[in-house]
Order: C-alpha cells, then structure tokens, then sequence
C-alpha cells in the first residue's frame, strides 16, 4: 500500500449508529466519488455506521470496488450517559488519552482499534485505499502520525473531510506525509 485515503463521512442527520445522509450530504457523496476518481482507489474500508457506508456507496461504484466494513472504524462512544457538556468532555480525551466517561470509550483503546485497521492495510498488496469513518476517529488516526492533530484539528473538520496518507517511497523508518485534499 502507498497511500491511504483517511474520509470523514458526510453530512448527517444526527450521531447515533443509524444516522442518515442528509440531501446535502448525499450530494456531497457524489461529489466525493468523482474527486476520488482521479486517484484510482483499489479497496475500500468503512465503518458499518450508515452514515459512513451511505457517503462510501458512490465511491465504491465509481471505483468499481466492493466495499469492506470492519467495526473498528465506527465512532468512539464517549459515554453511555446523556453529556450535556459533550464538548468538554471530548476535549479532555486529547489530553487525558486513558480517561473514560461512564460507558465511554478510552483515547487510547479507540486509537489502537482504528490503528490496526490501517497497520493490515498497509500491508495489502493494493497501491491504494479508502477508509470511511467518522469525525473523532479520524482525528485519532491523524494524530497517530502527526501529533499536531487534536481536539482544535477535529473543531475544524468539515462532512466530509479527506486527507491522503503517504508512506513515503525508500523510507525504511517507515514515514509519512499527510496532506488534505478536500475543498472547502
């Protein structure tokens, strides 16, 4: 593998696991499916949220290819309790990567389930992939390879968001760049 494709789903109609596309969002799938074209995607891997597998449906036509789910990629569950202070509580797991709200979901944990993903990825024989997930997972992968990338980086994500992961070629350490690639 060369370069992983890192998306956000698009627009929705709310957070929980059987949450829709909105009109817009749907559109916006489309629009992701033609951009992507360009870049011959050649395995694609979604979380099983709908969302995420609605904004992944034309890219997988477009490209011609069967799209995979795996449950690793579905969003991070912050806790099973109603949070009024949601946003607190999220920003606290960026600094805080063991802390877990009541039925939540560690930092840490999240981040090692989305990284195995991506680690047997990068051994597949494809040159290129798509992942679909979601806002928090996303900035969990990111921040896997570059630390910059926290709670403010995640504020500032747009549905859907792309950014391409590259290894680069003749590097033994293993590096990577990340660019994104999604217009605003």
């Amino acid at each position: 593998m060369e370069s992983v494709y890192l998306i956000r789903h698009a627009k929705a109609t709310g957070q929980e696991p059987e949450a829709r596309l909105t009109d817009e969002g749907l559109r916006q799938a489309e629009e992701l499916a033609e951009m992507l074209a360009a870049h011959h995607i050649e395995y694609i891997v979604s979380s099983p949220w709908r969302r995420a597998l609605q904004t992944a449906a034309p890219l997988g036509r477009a490209a011609l290819q069967h799209i995979h789910t795996d449950e690793r990629l579905q969003e991070r569950v912050l806790s099973t309790l109603h949070l009024d202070n949601w946003m607190d509580v999220l920003e606290r797991t960026y600094t805080d990567e063991d802390w877990t709200e009541e039925g939540g979901e560690s930092t840490r944990f999240a981040t090692m389930r989305g990284l195995e993903v991506l680690g047997e990825l990068w051994n597949r024989s494809e040159r290129t992939a798509a992942v679909i997930t979601h806002g928090n997972m996303l900035s969990l992968l990111l921040r896997s390879y570059d630390a910059s990338f926290g709670f403010e980086a995640w504020k500032n994500f747009t549905n859907p968001d792309v950014y391409v992961l590259k290894k680069q070629p003749g590097d033994e350490t293993s590096s990577y760049s990340i660019r994104r690639i999604w217009p605003d």
